[in-house]
């Protein structure tokens, strides 16, 4: 049997969050994500600068995808 506590943290576990609210999301962006950006800026005609941090690389990516026809 599972316990309410249980249950709700399973909840939360399976949310998308907002990357303005991640803990982590002014940290430098990972290399996995200024990969996919650089394929994505190329691919819409459009610069990225480096120094983006994770949180708007993140919401970088989700626009480009919808650029790029890429969307989820």
């Amino acid at each position: 049997m599972t316990d309410k506590r249980t249950q709700q943290d399973a909840e939360q576990g399976n949310t998308i969050k907002d990357p303005d609210q991640w803990t982590t999301g002014d940290e430098p962006m990972t290399g996995a994500q200024k990969s996919y950006l650089h394929t994505l800026a190329d691919e819409a005609g459009e610069e990225i600068t480096d120094d983006l941090t994770k949180a708007d690389a993140s919401k970088k990516i989700d626009e480009l995808q919808e650029k790029t026809g890429r969307g989820k």
